[in-house]
């Protein structure tokens, strides 16, 4: 049933890669779990909601991910989004967490409208291939670069803005040990070589007061909902601060999704003939419901995960391996202990090698056109400096329309593109 369900034999897959491809997926993202409700219970929020209300959002985006889009991608409450929502909306700008989860639901809903008229698939395909590759290369850079820092291998230097950190950290040499394990294990062909290097490198941690243990029951009930549940406020969505509130939540969400889609897409060679990512209308679905769902539950505004890089390094290529990965984001309401106790050095050596994996689009692109190949390292090495996919895409996409029109190719340019180069450049000056 699952073969015939999700095609496992004409995606040359089979059950046990994409089911070993979600479990990589879910450890490498996992840390969400933990980390959401730390950053939203800044708020007010509370915490244990939080985490049940993470953990639901998560099930249900990623749920519908696998049985609509049949993608391996998977989604929770996005980083940056979230602390947008709790650090510039809330503690910011002065207002409640109620108003700010109102603008999480009402993001949600219009971008169910968006997708149901196509407009968000527009702007997918509108997407020239030269900057999907791209895309993937600059993700996989980004990746690695989150990997590096959560390890502590890179840190803040006020000197140079980023420098080498402590080697004699227990962190950085476990970090460093499972790159060295994995990039091993991947040499040899090893399959779940992520996985192993993840487990390896947690259970190395306890005696190094790395990993954590969990104190009390490894299995409980989820904390009630209730705090947090439907609790929207409704009184100031006419406002202009709404809009501005809106307006960033819809752009950075919007963006983030399209680069996570196209850029592992592009991995996994999942691109049609046109460049196209297959599905890609049931996939933003998912990603619109999973937001309403996430306001709803009492979180924020729900994405897809780059992080879904992992499990497609491990072979993943249908939607198997995302419903794995959100039947464990159900599973943890009930192993909260365990699934959190994974530290951020064991999690790192995959997103550093995932970060490789995602650079082999790059030799598709024709860097011998520099109408082309300047748009692409354009994005390519913005993502990663201003740690952001979207302002990756927005700055690739102007640069691109820039040299079309300044070298007379204006038949490469779509009016999609015309129209989002002119937001963008709004978006800077309003």
């Amino acid at each position: 049933m699952l073969n015939q369900f999700f095609k496992l034999k004409e995606n040359n897959t089979t059950v046990k890669t994409e089911i070993v491809a979600g479990i990589t997926t879910f450890m490498t993202m996992a840390y969400i779990l933990a980390v959401n409700p730390d950053i939203l219970s800044a708020t007010g929020m509370d915490k244990n909601a939080l985490f049940t209300a993470t953990a639901l959002s998560a099930f249900v985006a990623t749920l519908v991910m696998a049985l609509v889009a049949k993608l391996p991608f998977a989604l929770a409450p996005g980083m940056g989004l979230n602390a947008f929502f709790a650090f510039t909306v809330v503690l910011g700008m002065g207002y409640s967490w109620q108003f700010a989860l109102t603008a999480v639901f009402l993001e949600g809903i219009i971008f169910l409208i968006l997708t149901i008229f196509n407009i968000r698939e527009l702007i997918v395909n509108a997407i020239p291939l030269s900057l999907k590759h791209a895309v993937s290369v600059g993700i996989g850079l980004f990746i690695a670069f989150i990997g590096l820092q959560n390890a502590g291998l890179i840190v803040n230097n006020d000197a140079t803005l980023v420098g080498l950190g402590n080697m004699g950290s227990p962190a950085v040499l476990i970090a460093l040990g499972g790159i060295v394990l994995i990039a091993v294990l991947l040499a040899l062909k090893v399959k779940g070589a992520l996985l192993i290097g993840i487990f390896v490198a947690t259970i190395v941690g306890i005696p190094l007061g790395v990993t954590h243990m969990p104190e009390g029951n490894l299995v409980d009930t989820p904390p009630s909902l209730a705090p947090i549940f439907w609790k929207f406020d409704f009184s100031k969505v006419f406002t202009f601060d709404m809009l501005i509130v809106l307006f960033t939540f819809l752009f950075v969400d919007m963006f983030d999704t399209v680069g996570t889609l196209v850029g592992v897409s592009s991995k996994a060679g999942m691109l049609d003939k046109d460049g196209k990512v297959p599905r890609v209308k049931q996939a933003l679905f998912a990603d619109s419901i999973g937001t309403t769902f996430g306001a709803m539950f009492g979180t924020s505004t729900v994405t897809t995960y780059v992080e879904s890089a992992s499990g497609v390094a491990e072979g993943g290529k249908t939607g198997l391996t995302s419903l794995a990965t959100a039947v464990l984001f159900l599973l943890a309401l009930f192993f909260a202990p365990v699934f959190t106790m994974v530290p951020a050095a064991a999690t790192a050596p995959a997103l550093v090698l995932v970060g490789f994996f995602m650079m082999s689009p790059i030799l598709n692109i024709k860097f011998d056109d520099f109408k082309e190949s300047i748009p692409a390292f354009i994005t390519i090495i913005v993502m990663p400096l201003t740690y952001s996919i979207a302002e990756g895409i927005v700055f690739g996409m102007l640069t691109y329309v820039l040299l079309k029109t300044l070298t007379g190719k204006f038949k490469d340019i779509s009016v999609v593109m015309v129209v989002l180069a002119v937001l963008f450049i709004l978006k800077f000056f309003i």
